[in-house]
């Protein structure tokens, strides 16, 4: 008995862990791609508008990296989640902190729930995009300075910078692509089948 249920956690074991492992490789891209990506924004925040204290770089980006540098083949991390989760829900924020401005304990329940059914009814969405509504109805300084220029500039110049670093790194190597059922991906699935005669066009 004893012997049949050390086997059994051994075995059990050993297939959470290979259920849970991922390629070395896929680590390495991960980081590169979420490296660059948030990189490039905080140091456009850093070197570029420091002077007009603009804000470049939101927490939420940080979690859609997460997932669009990590969790690629995910249906939430496709570019279509990514740019519209973010922009509507900004939108939401940005109208809801308009309507009610010194209310947040019903501005910000309001703007992440509404922006949770906006994004459902649209098909794009994407986590973070709650947390960029709360941003706008919750944080003090610049963001509420800004009104709708917020969804312009931080949510969707940086989503942007995302997405492109995202379309860089993501599809580097055959073993990844990004985005997932799309004329880009098969375009690029080509080019790793056929490089002899990409060569030779």
């Amino acid at each position: 008995m004893k012997k049949t249920i050390k086997r059994t956690f051994r075995v059990s074991k050993y297939v959470i862990y290979r259920e849970t492992l991922v390629d070395y490789k896929e680590h390495f891209w991960s980081f590169l791609g979420a490296f660059f990506g948030i990189g490039i924004i905080a140091f456009i925040q850093s070197h570029t508008l420091s002077a007009t204290e603009n804000i470049f770089l939101i927490g939420s980006f940080g979690a859609s990296s997460v997932l669009i540098y990590g969790a690629i083949q995910s249906p939430l991390a496709q570019p279509r989640n990514l740019i519209g989760g973010h922009v509507l829900s900004a939108l939401v924020g940005v109208t809801v902190y308009k309507i009610v401005p010194d209310i947040i304990w019903l501005s910000a329940p309001l703007a992440v729930a509404f922006s949770i059914v906006l994004m459902q009814y649209t098909k794009t969405l994407h986590p973070p995009g709650g947390a960029t509504a709360l941003i706008a109805v919750s944080s003090t300084g610049k963001i509420p300075e800004l009104g709708y220029w917020y969804v312009l500039s931080p949510v969707l110049s940086g989503c942007i910078i995302l997405l492109i670093i995202a379309l860089i790194f993501n599809n580097i190597t055959s073993n990844r692509s990004y985005p997932n059922h799309n004329r880009f991906t098969y375009l690029l699935k080509k080019k790793h089948k056929h490089p002899h005669k990409m060569k030779k066009l």
